[in-house]
């Protein structure tokens, strides 16, 4: 750890490339943020040759593709379920196939505030993939080389998980390179600071809002923040809910018969059974996104307001009126694209910053692998 006015750390790795004939340097990024976008970034600027540093603020990957773990079982509570239309996904999907699955599910659609109108849903013209034990377990899976580089014949990468990036900056001990100020998170009390210095580039792949409010704290990017104005997200909460008494031997069926629905109830937008999932436990269990509309107006309530409410909406849609012996919301502030940028990334070569994020592009799993791959296909 250091203080504000320290010398940068610099990252201990290998600093030069042997081509045969000379050493060369090899080019340092800084890819902040652990989410899809940033893993498909980082991954392939390591295969072309680059020095990476990881840096997430929370303590595990993943991002929106997050999973809840509790004593009755996961809760996939971020992105439900992802498609391959992009060739290239498709491809590196083939390559994890020890942690993904096709998810073949009945699912109807909610024609009225109170569930009792029901449509089937028309046949996906795609196959639906989940990741197993958890939707957090794909971008794991693929993070593993870049958190143990010494399992995989010593990577050029290190990762720093529980590290919030507050300030980039040009490095101190060379003014052509980047430095990051930031926040260590896994200190006891109160975080220290500490200062990553050496960097040749950096990428955010984060929420376009915390990209914007991170270049406009460091006086950085003018117009890259133009763009970023332009881009809007929905947020989401999101119920889980769990009902182990409904698994017992002997026990009829619980719940309607029907595994995921789309609603038009002016609260829920989406519902799903965890348990349909490829891999998942048996316990009764489910994950409720509130829609866009009603999640903003009441983005700022009480997590025991909206339980409260999203509850009762549940029980509206479902039929199930029992009491949940597991019951949390999760509030997701940036959670489906309504307006993209309307292309894959933002790079500028003269500064050596770039953005991405499936803000990008839409709202799928694949609209943030696509944009994490072609920045760092710009990149090099």
């Amino acid at each position: 750890m250091t203080t504000q006015n320290a010398r940068p750390r610099r990252p201990s790795s290998r600093q030069v490339a042997d081509t045969g004939t000379a050493s060369v340097p090899v080019r340092h990024v800084a890819v902040v943020g652990a989410g899809m976008a940033g893993i498909a970034c980082a991954r392939t600027l390591v295969q072309a040759g680059c020095q990476v540093t990881l840096i997430e603020k929370s303590r595990g990957f993943g991002g929106r593709m997050a999973t809840r773990r509790t004593e009755f079982g996961g809760f996939d509570h971020g992105a439900q379920y992802f498609t391959a239309r992009d060739s290239r996904f498709a491809r590196v999907l083939l390559n994890a196939q020890d942690v993904v699955r096709p998810w073949s599910v009945s699912t109807v659609r909610i024609l009225d505030e109170l569930g009792h109108v029901l449509a089937s849903a028309p046949p996906p013209k795609e196959p639906h993939y989940v990741a197993k034990p958890g939707m957090n377990a794909l971008v794991g899976h693929w993070a593993e080389p870049l958190a143990y580089p010494e399992r995989f014949g010593g990577l050029n990468a290190r990762t720093l998980l529980q590290h919030r990036v507050v300030r980039i900056e040009r490095d101190a001990l060379d003014g052509t390179k980047w430095q990051l100020r930031t926040d260590d998170l896994s200190v006891d009390g109160e975080a220290g600071q500490e200062v990553l210095g050496g960097f040749d580039q950096v990428v955010l792949a984060m929420p376009h809002p915390q990209a914007a409010d991170l270049l406009k704290a460091s006086s950085l990017a003018p117009a890259f923040q133009k763009r970023l104005a332009e881009v809007s997200v929905a947020p989401c909460w999101t119920l889980m809910v769990a009902f182990p008494n409904a698994s017992q031997p002997g026990m009829k069926s619980f719940g309607p018969h029907w595994n995921a629905a789309r609603s038009t109830h002016h609260r829920i937008s989406w519902l799903a059974r965890e348990g349909s999932k490829p891999g998942r436990g048996s316990i009764e269990r489910w994950t409720v996104h509130a829609s866009p509309e009603w999640s903003t107006r009441h983005l700022e309530d009480s997590e025991d307001r909206v339980q409260a409410k999203l509850l009762k909406a549940f029980a509206e849609v479902t039929g199930i009126r029992a009491t949940p012996a597991h019951a949390v919301v999760h509030r997701w502030r940036y959670a489906q694209t309504q307006t993209p940028l309307g292309q894959s990334h933002l790079f500028d070569e003269a500064s050596g910053l770039g953005l991405c994020g499936d803000w990008c592009l839409g709202h799928r799993v694949e609209d943030a692998f696509v944009s994490g791959l072609e920045l760092a296909l710009a990149m090099v």
